[in-house]
């Protein structure tokens, strides 16, 4: 475990914004996240938890410790009729586990094929796609207190999940760092293909036989006809959450926007998709020198090349303003600014 200086975080964001650490270490197990948080050499400065940084905007240089977690590994460690339970380090890319447990026919990830990043970010955003999110086969973690180092597990109740939300984004932000996630995957599949374009697309591959294998390729298909891939133009996917909004709020809006899209949350609240409203708003496709609005879709802000943190930051403030100003709606970012 080597600490560098003056590391550019390029290669390290899917923005690929070029911004400068001022240490860097990449950590590929527990005993050394633990000896770099207790370093008294790094004590004092600013830490930066680092996964796949693909929910990440880089908005200045970073004068202080970025922390790249490579704790890898998948383990089956109890089965029994009806489930599969694994542990998976950190740092393995998502879209690797989903493709394991598909390749393994274990079911209840297949509907996030392709979502970016890495398992340890996965339960702090609680990630979702396609009418499933992470907490349905989520069992619990194990995370390093940066304060004490010491081991620490949460409980799925204990993790507070909400709609792109956990107790990581809010009450102990900042105070831990994930190293493992326990899932419960089922041998036998709930299919889910109500939700966006799975069924058409489904009928387009002539799919007549539903198969966990068949639903992520799918979504994979959407999400490459729809998402840039970052390799080509930088981007962090959805920047924006669906707004959820009362549905007394939601009547008012159908009846000046008639083809206002909406999905039911409850019997009180409704979310509306921030894409439809971006593009309504008239910033689909939109360009600003080396930063934009995606041409196929508005809820992805990009990077063509060369673009500051900051461009894309104002930009999504007046994304918001707009928005607000139209449809009497707060758009909130996915995306956490650093």
């Amino acid at each position: 475990m080597t600490v560098q200086t003056n590391v550019s975080l390029k290669p390290y964001n899917t923005f690929g914004i070029d911004a400068t650490a001022k240490y860097f270490v990449e950590v590929s197990n527990v005993e050394q996240l633990q000896d770099i948080l207790q370093n008294p050499e790094y004590q004092g400065i600013d830490r930066l938890i680092l996964g796949g940084g693909s929910n990440l905007l880089l908005t200045k240089d970073f004068d202080g410790i970025v922390i790249k977690i490579a704790i890898k590994g998948i383990e089956k460690f109890k089965e029994d009729e009806q489930n599969i339970w694994l542990k998976v380090g950190a740092g393995e890319v998502w879209h690797d586990l989903v493709m394991y447990c598909v390749n393994h026919n274990y079911a209840g990830v297949e509907n996030l094929s392709l979502i970016p990043g890495t398992v340890g970010a996965a339960p702090m955003q609680n990630i979702g796609a396609y009418g499933v999110e992470i907490k349905e086969v989520f069992e619990s973690l194990e995370a390093i207190e940066i304060k004490t180092g010491k081991s620490r597990i949460f409980t799925k109740e204990e993790c507070q999940f909400g709609y792109r939300e956990s107790i990581f984004k809010h009450a102990v932000k900042g105070d831990y760092v994930i190293v493992t996630v326990n899932f419960k995957l089922n041998k036998t599949p709930v299919y889910h293909v109500e939700y966006g374009a799975i069924k058409d697309t489904l009928a387009e591959k002539c799919v007549n036989q539903l198969s966990i294998k068949a639903i992520s390729e799918a979504v994979i298909s959407i999400r490459q006809s729809k998402l840039p891939n970052p390799a080509e133009i930088g981007n962090a996917g959805s920047f924006f959450k669906n707004p959820e909004i009362p549905k007394a709020q939601f009547d008012l809006l159908k009846e000046q926007f008639p083809t206002i899209p909406s999905y039911p949350v409850n019997e009180l609240m409704v979310k509306v998709p921030a894409g439809w409203l971006i593009e309504q708003a008239g910033w689909k496709g939109q360009r600003f020198g080396n930063i934009g609005v995606h041409a196929k879709q508005a809820l992805v802000l990009v990077n063509f090349g060369g673009g500051h943190g900051n461009e894309i930051k104002e930009l999504s403030q007046k994304i918001q303003d707009s928005i607000k100003e139209k449809f009497g709606i707060q758009l909130h970012a996915e995306v956490n600014f650093v």
